[in-house]
């Protein structure tokens, strides 16, 4: 998986040669170590360059950074265990993991690995079985695991207390699902997405960098990272001396000039591109007009500020339906950077001179990048790396993360190497600064190719967008709820479904891969679809109404208690939603959220309330508090996803 590798996450637990460091003594009662582990932490820097600081960061979190993290939690007990067995191994870092078998919930899988390392060395252990019961049997007592059994090769299996469990959702109740955000050690990030041209129409191929990016963004900054949202618009270059010239040849007068004058962009572009392309004369005004832009004149400045606005206007439609919130920093916002950028560039010996272009030249890569083009103009690599260096240096950024078509590789793979190269960032990716492409795959239509009109049109993401809405709120009068709605509540949800059901239906796909549009699938109200899901809250949001309980009252005055095996399911499944935030997280992958989410939705739907009856049973309580707690995760799921949650159905 991309980004498996990203050690930007504060790993499970620190080094043991960290911990050798603090405690070189392994005579440390197990308690009393863990309890020290978990106030330090240490930070190991790095020189890279003369003139770039980078820092490896690894920290045992406290129990409060962990509260929502079992697996975290697991890591620390088994941290300790391993240090006191195999002291003399100080690279060994817990390997633990969730598990769906009959012996546990969790797994630590050190002991065949461990194994590998020490024997031959004098070891008294026999075997990988013997070295996973000495692991078992020197964890420190904790209130979290009811039962440990060894299998296998060493295999060791943890077995949850359910009154833990229940306790820890019980607080969660009180304290809020923000309690449960991962903590990750990032402090700021840049997230670079969406991204599209200006004078063209946002289409469907701008979707998935637009939802991608933001659910990214919505996690990263859930788990407490500061977020800069950049929509790195093309706003900038040889393209808008065109535009500029048939705008003044159909505007004379551009103060005049409207969006409902210019009509349809994407047609005005396009009439443009064919004069440019058929017309010698006005190709020649067209390329003067570039330079007069770029010199400031105030004419074609201001008739290139309009065109821009107008842009502006059609891409807010989209974002304003997609719930989408992004700071603009156009390609013309870094312009007045690149001569500086690309003089310390060539003052380090990067930039030589080919073929009348200016090029850096890159191990691994048969093509150099290209810096400055052979006429003296500037690209996306001079734009690219200066926005980089911006981010670097200004923005102080720790994590830069673009999210683009798996097509862009290459070029990101060369800039990012070029960067390396200056000594901006690190040439271990386990360092920070860091830079990661987040690809994804092709949106199809249902003839398996690129999703097009029945002209070959691309797609605008308006329409895209409003039909969906269209065909939810004919979905949800055909159920007759024009007779039980009002009109505004019918047009909220239709939106909320519709919108929802698009974005679901890329989202829930691994966005490496091409995945097909079908309404008809992503509006389906069976199955991993956003409407499932969101009837799904709406049947809990039900349950809850119809039992006539205050259930704010409920979380101060109530217990949970989880003596059926369907409540305990259920229990467990809720803690893990730290864990699998994380995960989205740490791999960039957002599909491993909505797979949490949809299989949330079945735990509760088949293992629970199949078998749970909630209202009017001894147990009315403590299940009307798991139904809100699963209600909190999914809606807070939703928001990450950019997903509107519905409440009644």
């Amino acid at each position: 998986m991309l980004g498996s590798h990203l050690n930007l996450i504060a790993p499970i637990s620190p080094s043991l040669s960290r911990l050798s460091c603090l405690y070189p003594s392994s005579s440390l009662p197990a308690a009393d170590l863990l309890k020290a582990a978990s106030r330090k932490l240490i930070f190991a820097t790095k020189t890279h360059s003369a003139s770039t600081k980078t820092h490896s960061v690894s920290t045992m979190a406290t129990e409060e950074e962990n509260v929502g993290n079992v697996k975290r939690q697991l890591a620390k007990l088994f941290e300790v265990s391993l240090r006191t067995i195999v002291p003399d191994e100080p690279e060994v870092e817990p390997v633990v993991v969730a598990c769906a078998g009959k012996f546990g919930d969790y797994q630590c899988n050190n002991a065949m690995g461990l194994w590998s390392k020490i024997k031959g060395k004098g070891t008294d252990f026999k075997g990988p079985p013997s070295v996973g019961q000495a692991i078992m049997k020197n964890l420190p007592k904790s209130e979290i695991i009811e039962s440990c059994s060894v299998a296998g090769p060493g295999f060791v299996n943890v077995v949850l207390s359910k009154k833990w469990i229940a306790k820890s959702i019980q607080k969660m109740l009180i304290d809020g699902i923000e309690k449960w955000a991962p903590q990750l050690q990032i402090k700021r990030a840049v997230v670079d997405f969406s991204s599209p041209n200006i004078a063209k129409e946002m289409h469907v191929g701008h979707l998935r960098s637009t939802i991608i990016g933001d659910t990214l963004a919505r996690t990263l900054e859930f788990s407490n990272v500061e977020v800069l949202r950049r929509n790195h618009v093309g706003d900038w270059g040889t393209q808008f001396g065109m535009l500029i010239e048939f705008l003044f040849e159909k505007f004379p007068n551009v103060e005049e000039v409207s969006e409902t004058a210019i009509g349809d962009l994407q047609a005005f572009y396009k009439a443009s591109k064919q004069r440019f392309d058929d017309d010698p004369a006005f190709k020649e005004r067209a390329q003067q007009a570039v330079v007069r832009l770029q010199g400031g004149e105030p004419k074609y400045r201001n008739a290139w500020l309009k065109i821009c606005e107008i842009s502006r206007k059609e891409f807010h439609r989209v974002y304003e339906r997609l719930g989408v919130h992004l700071e603009e920093k156009g390609e013309s916002f870094y312009n007045p950077y690149i001569p500086g950028v690309l003089k310390e560039l060539s003052d380090l010996g990067l930039i030589e001179e080919s073929q009348g272009a200016r090029v850096i030249f890159l191990e691994g890569f048969n093509i150099p990048l290209i810096v400055v083009k052979s006429d003296g103009g500037y690209n996306y690599a001079s734009t690219d790396l200066t926005a980089l260096w911006y981010r670097l240096n200004e923005e102080k950024a720790d994590w830069i993360i673009y999210v683009t078509d798996v097509g862009q590789q290459q070029h990101f793979d060369m800039f990012f190497k070029a960067a390396k190269r200056a000594g901006w960032l690190p040439t271990d990716d386990a360092l920070k600064p860091k830079v990661t492409h987040v690809g994804f795959g092709l949106v199809l239509g249902e003839d398996g190719k690129r999703f097009r009109t029945r002209s070959s049109e691309v797609v605008r993401l308006v329409d895209l967008l409003d039909e969906a809405k269209d065909r939810s709120k004919t979905a949800l009068l055909e159920r007759g709820k024009a007779e039980e709605w009002t009109e505004k509540e019918l047009d909220q949800t239709a939106e909320a479904v519709g919108y929802s059901a698009v974005k679901y239906a890329d989202l829930k796909n691994n966005r490496l891969t091409n995945y097909t549009f079908d309404f008809d699938q992503m509006l389906n109200d069976k199955g991993n679809t956003a409407v499932y899901l969101l009837y799904a809250h709406a049947r809990i949001c039900s349950i809850i109404r119809k039992s006539g309980r205050n259930i704010e009252e409920l979380k101060k005055t109530g217990e949970i208690v989880l003596d059926h095996t369907g409540e305990r399911e259920l229990g467990l499944h809720l803690l893990q939603f730290s864990e699998n935030v994380e995960e989205t997280c740490t791999n960039l992958l957002p599909n491993v959220l909505c797979e949490y989410l949809y299989n949330l939705s079945e735990v509760f739907t088949k293992k629970f309330y199949s078998n749970c009856q909630v209202v009017g049973s001894p147990e009315e309580t403590s299940r009307l508090l798991l139904c809100e707690a699963t209600a909190i995760v999914m809606r807070k799921c939703f928001n990450l996803l950019g997903i509107e949650p519905v409440y009644k159905i």
